[in-house]
């Protein structure tokens, strides 16, 4: 580092040097070629400083257009704010009115009335099926166990398919499809699908579903 410096002081002095052979250049004794040349150079300061002075003014300029446009944004987040702030007043003055446990016990009041309404239509579904939809006579079904080679099947009501296309339905909308077996009894399902509260799989004829009437 000491080399560094002692290289440094060296070129310094010769520079020096230089200088002091030099001598100073008269431009010119002429007042009047003074006098142009320092107009000249005030010009090119006057110049300089107009140019400085119009990008100052610009950079002002949208300084204030940055400075309206934050003070407008502030503004609207102030409104939103002052908005939020009423509606969450509102929601507490309206949980203040509402009784403890009010919402929920009428909720639970509608839950009940629905389901003992479903379970009044099911019923009076069922006792209609029954009458006007009976399952075969037992001798018919009897001789039908002794003519077949399989054990006997215990055929399924009108109501209770329909009631096992229903829960599919609701329990698992995405796979709405029942398969049909032997339980099933063919007049039953073709009563089904010829009214339209069935329908078939459109590949596997022993499946169907019931109509999405609710869709």
């Amino acid at each position: 580092q000491l080399s560094l410096l002692m290289m440094r002081v060296k070129a310094l002095t010769a520079e020096y040097n230089q200088w002091q052979k030099r001598s100073p250049e008269v431009i010119s004794a002429n007042p009047d070629l003074l006098l142009a040349l320092g107009k000249e150079e005030l010009q090119k300061v006057k110049n300089d400083l107009e140019m400085l002075l119009s990008t100052v003014k610009s950079k002002n300029k949208q300084l204030e257009k940055d400075l309206k446009r934050e003070q407008q944004w502030h503004e609207e987040q102030e409104q939103i704010l002052d908005a939020l702030n009423g509606f969450e007043e509102e929601i507490k003055a309206q949980v203040q009115q509402v009784p403890k446990n009010g919402g929920f016990q009428e909720l639970q009041n509608k839950m009940l009335e629905l389901r003992m309404y479903r379970e009044e239509l099911l019923n009076a579904l069922g006792k209609f099926l029954e009458e006007h939809f009976p399952l075969p006579e037992k001798g018919r079904s009897a001789e039908k166990k002794n003519s077949s080679e399989d054990p006997a099947v215990e055929l399924l009501t009108l109501n209770e398919i329909l009631e096992i296309l229903i829960n599919k339905l609701m329990n698992t909308p995405h796979e709405p499809y029942v398969t049909i077996n032997d339980s099933f009894w063919p007049p039953y399902i073709e009563l089904l699908l010829r009214y339209g509260i069935a329908l078939r799989h459109p590949e596997d004829p022993d499946r169907m579903r019931l109509e999405a009437f609710h869709m």
